[in-house]
């Protein structure tokens, strides 16, 4: 009977101790607020974001030229062998393919030297603003109430509502005047 009376009362305890955690659960769930962002849209859209696409493309730009006239030269040097290797001897043929061979191989450091030079920039025009853009993020958080912030490529679905972008947008537009 003591037996009977023992486990009634632990499995009343357990039980309550199960309800109460299972209320609690429901409650911390309910406070949790989801915000998404898009970040490749708040740069393309602020901005400052514009400001360093914009040097970027210049930049882009001024290597695109150079690369034309070193293009221009390779293709007429491919031409010329082309339309005259029939009369050439061995020996200019092949100073002829060495000299290709060399033209394109330095097109091909230029090209790579250009990307790395882009790289730098861009990391280097960009960082600022991710930097300030975190800060932006956690303010624009605190104020609407969100828990957690996720960015929208990491989200396979999300309601109206949770997509904080804009408003991180204008945040971060008024932090960069």
């Amino acid at each position: 009977m003591k037996s009977r009376v023992r486990l009634s009362s632990l499995l009343l305890v357990v039980s309550f101790l199960l309800i109460s955690l299972m209320s609690v659960g429901a409650a911390v769930a309910a406070e949790t607020k989801i915000g998404v962002i898009n970040m490749q849209k708040v740069l393309a859209n602020s901005s400052a974001g514009k400001k360093a696409q914009e040097d970027l493309e210049k930049k882009m730009n001024e290597l695109k030229v150079t690369f034309k006239k070193d293009e221009d030269v390779l293709l007429a040097l491919q031409k010329e062998i082309e339309k005259k290797s029939s009369a050439w001897s061995d020996e200019i043929k092949q100073e002829k393919a060495i000299e290709f061979q060399k033209k394109r191989r330095d097109l091909g450091t230029k090209q790579e030297d250009a990307n790395l030079e882009l790289k730098q920039l861009r990391e280097k025009h960009l960082a600022p603003i991710l930097k300030k853009l975190e800060q932006v993020v956690k303010d624009e958080a605190k104020k609407g109430g969100y828990t957690i912030v996720l960015p929208n490529n990491a989200v396979l679905y999300n309601a109206d509502g949770v997509d904080i972008t804009a408003a991180v947008t204008e945040a971060l537009n008024k932090q960069l005047k």
